[in-house]
């Protein structure tokens, strides 16, 4: 039934309103949820959405203004609402058309549901009780507003915000982030001086590849901690013909990736990852965390680049008339005066927030966000949780949550094979718990690359085979509960 109409009364501490559903978070998780919240929902109910930025985009409202989607843009969306761009399948899609198209989606669920959004409005508190959720916003300009909702939806996501320049001694060099300086603005064409990216991972490429390419010739160096790899572009997602027959799906992928791990083994497991569907360009690769680059993208970047130092900044500092990296090391690194230093350090996990599980005790209220994560990716979160809430199932699936931020703490090694292992297991128990139009109409899932013959052999692989897997990735879920001591298993009744 509808929720009740708007109330004229107030509470003490602002105005009241009612919805059926509110859903905090107005980025790509944000907008999966309100996609599915329109599949149950009639035309007539309502749902509020708020979140603390002026427009709908999440994280992309924040990020550099060069920054491009490092997979196919189609497969970047809410539910299954296709792209308008008219673009080659294989394009990817900037800032402005990510944006563009967070609105066209916006506009389409618009068509089936009531929304109101409350841009500029901040998450306070909530309460929930038998009848309801109880929510306190804020805006931006101290005013308060209470919604009474049936149903909350924290779609937190990442929580990933803008990078600061870094805190450096030296006033000889400029400290810049590039969510603040766009590499191709006026200050940085106006200048000749040399160039420092600090970081090894996807804002860095991105970074190197914008000034490589914009200004050809020019000094550009970077400093890339214990280096990154990426999958290979090429090879998941091959462009043309080769889609029929060449390229390893996703999904495909994934699948082997867990039957290899046991929750100890993430060496091993990393070195088969990085040579079968890796590329790189730093002598070492510490790190990985699914970012996509193709080949020629990572021929071009190493072409272009004077040194790459394998360290981590610690400041920079002028002494004795000589400008100085200061390196965790302990070596040093002389600078011309002048030089830009970019932070690129990136942006995942990099923040601490409490722990909340993915669902309330009384089942009212989902939160998605990484200390209790139940998939890889929080869009794909944003898309399968809300079915098990409106299906009433969120509490009595037995999905397991895993802290991702605990986790990057102790082991950036193991985290993404922990993560593939999380997603196997969840959507092995979600497929018996939901209808099967759910995975149909998910146009997230990125096996949608490849023709339908192509996905119908992994569709029926994944049907015939994750019951008898899961045991294996529940072990090994288990073993990295006890090997590292965080919070990895099912909710508990007391939701701890």
């Amino acid at each position: 039934m509808p929720a009740s109409q708007p109330s004229a009364a107030t509470e003490e501490d602002g105005a009241v309103e009612s919805c059926d559903v509110c859903i905090v978070g107005a980025g790509i998780t944000g907008l999966n949820a309100l996609f599915v919240a329109s599949r149950y929902l009639e035309r007539d109910q309502k749902v509020i959405l708020v979140d603390r930025r002026q427009r709908v985009g999440g994280m992309w409202v924040d990020t550099y203004p060069y920054v491009r989607l490092h997979q196919p843009h189609g497969l970047f969306t809410a539910g299954n609402i296709k792209w308008t761009l008219g673009q080659d399948r294989s394009y990817l899609a900037t800032k402005d058309e990510v944006l563009g198209h967070f609105d066209h989606c916006l506009d389409i669920i618009k068509q089936r549901v009531r929304v109101e959004e409350r841009f500029g409005w901040a998450l306070e508190s909530d309460d929930e009780s038998d009848a309801m959720v109880r929510i306190t916003c804020k805006s931006s300009d101290g005013r308060r507003l209470v919604v009474h909702a049936k149903q909350l939806i924290k779609a937190y996501g990442l929580r990933i915000v803008a990078n600061d320049p870094l805190e450096i001694s030296s006033t000889r060099v400029r400290s810049v982030s590039p969510d603040l300086c766009d590499m191709r603005g006026d200050d940085m064409r106006a200048s000749d001086a040399p160039v420092w990216i600090i970081g090894g991972g996807k804002t860095a490429m991105d970074t190197a590849h914008t000034l490589v390419t914009e200004y050809p010739g020019r000094e550009v160096n970077l400093v890339a901690g214990s280096g990154t790899y990426f999958n290979s572009r090429d090879r998941l997602f091959p462009a043309g013909a080769r889609r029929w027959w060449g390229g390893t799906p996703v999904s495909g992928l994934a699948q082997e990736a867990t039957r290899r791990f046991d929750g100890t083994n993430e060496t091993d497991v990393g070195d088969w990852f990085r040579a079968g569907y890796g590329t790189w360009l730093t002598p070492t690769t510490g790190n990985y965390l699914f970012g996509n680059l193709s080949e020629a993208e990572n021929t071009t970047i190493a072409a272009g680049l004077n040194d790459i130092i394998m360290d981590h900044l610690v400041d920079v500092v002028d002494r004795d008339g000589v400008t100085d990296l200061v390196l965790r090391s302990g070596s040093t690194k002389a600078v011309r005066p002048g030089s830009w230093i970019v932070n690129c350090t990136g942006y995942v996990l990099h923040n601490d927030h409490p722990y909340e599980p993915y669902a309330s005790d009384k089942g009212a209220v989902l939160s998605i966000q990484p200390r209790s994560a139940t998939m890889h990716l929080t869009s794909l979160t944003g898309y399968f949780l809300p079915h098990l809430l409106f299906l009433d199932k969120i509490r009595n699936v037995p999905l397991y949550e895993l802290d991702l931020q605990e986790l990057r703490k102790k082991s950036k090694t193991v985290l993404p094979y922990a993560m593939l292992s999380l997603v196997e297991h969840n959507l092995s128990l979600i497929a018996d718990s939901v209808p099967t139009k759910v995975f149909l109409d998910c146009g997230l899932d990125l096996d949608r690359w490849y023709p339908l013959p192509r996905r119908m052999v992994s569709t029926a692989r994944f049907m015939l085979t994750h019951r008898r897997e899961r045991e294996h990735h529940r072990h090994t879920l288990d073993t990295l509960r006890e090997r590292f001591n965080i919070r990895c298993g099912p909710l508990t009744k007391a939701g701890c």
